[in-house]
């Protein structure tokens, strides 16, 4: 059978030296893993978007979920550090773009410099997340949750969010929390809430001034439905459980599903940023140690720019999708 040998205008057999569109080996497969990666985050936001529209009407307002700033306990301040997060992200894209121009000037000090200012940012945004999920999970006010699985939260007449923790009442209650290892239960439960259903509704009781505010929102003013005095104590009647901030089997601030796709969505894209990381640290050493100096190239920089780059890409939609529509 007969070989047929492919050779080029000098003669040679190609080797396959040359370049699409001018990009190296390592800088195409980078690319080919973007775009993999960009398709898996455009299904999850896809899913995300749908999940939204078919329960638009309990989803949480991002004005009352992301309300909480360090070192400013009990002050609102909605949307601040999360635009503060963004920023930060971002800033640390153009500090990777001016070490990828300084790699092109072969100037290893700036591309030290540069990539130092990077890492700082990456692990600034890593370690907002976590304090960001540490609140969502904590919850500051709570709520009820009613034998029909709505959410019912608490309002003073000046239409402002109350704690529970402000007007609980203060009546023994004997609890035990559910365990295997005691013998009369079959599955085990989280952690007990701090306050009882009875607690709460005593001291809702005790407080005239109070209303139950439901998680469905009303298409004109698009804020939550607030009862009157006569429906609140009606509907506390069907409460069956307390809830403190948010997990995957309950949620404070209303549908959730909206805690499912927030701790998926922003946790995988953590990941990526604290990968990122890693290997921007990675990197760092090796430009100290002179490694790109003796190659005389610095691409290994631009390849993994490309990657902060499509990272902080990734963080604008999750922004835009999560906080602000």
């Amino acid at each position: 059978m007969a070989t047929t040998v492919t050779t080029s205008t000098d003669g040679k057999t190609w080797g396959g030296g040359n370049e699409p569109m001018g990009a190296s080996y390592g800088k195409m497969m980078m690319w080919f893993f973007i775009v993999s990666d960009a398709l898996t985050f455009s299904g999850f936001l896809a899913s995300y978007g749908f999940s939204r529209f078919k329960f638009i009407e309990t989803w949480p307002l991002a004005d009352e979920v992301f309300t909480h700033f360090p070192f400013m306990h009990g002050v609102s301040a909605p949307m601040y550090y999360v635009a503060l997060m963004t920023f930060i992200l971002i800033f640390s894209s153009v500090t990777m773009v001016l070490a990828v121009d300084a790699g092109h000037q072969m100037n290893k000090n700036k591309v030290i410099l540069y990539m130092f200012l990077t890492i700082i940012g990456g692990l600034i945004f890593v370690g907002s997340q976590a304090w960001e999920w540490k609140n969502f999970i904590k919850g500051e006010y709570g709520a009820v949750e009613t034998k029909g699985g709505s959410i019912l939260q608490f309002v003073n007449k000046d239409h402002k969010r109350v704690a529970i923790a402000d007007f609980a009442a203060n009546i023994p209650v004997e609890r035990e929390q559910h365990k295997r290892s005691n013998g009369l239960w079959f599955e085990s439960e989280g952690t007990l809430p701090t306050y009882t259903v009875e607690q709460v509704i005593e001291g809702f009781k005790a407080n005239p001034d109070l209303l139950v505010r439901i998680e469905t929102i009303d298409p004109k003013t698009k804020q939550k439905i607030e009862l009157t005095r006569e429906e609140s104590l009606k509907r506390m009647e069907t409460a069956s459980l307390v809830i403190e901030g948010a997990n995957l089997q309950h949620n404070e601030y209303g549908s959730k599903l909206f805690a499912d796709f927030f701790f998926f969505i922003t946790g995988f894209h953590g990941f990526h940023v604290f990968s990122g990381v890693v290997i921007n640290i990675i990197i760092f050493f090796n430009v100290i140690l002179g490694t790109y100096e003796r190659r005389k190239s610095y691409e290994m920089v631009e390849k993994v720019g490309l990657y902060w780059h499509f990272v902080d890409l990734v963080w604008v939609f999750v922004f835009t999708f999560f906080y602000l529509v």
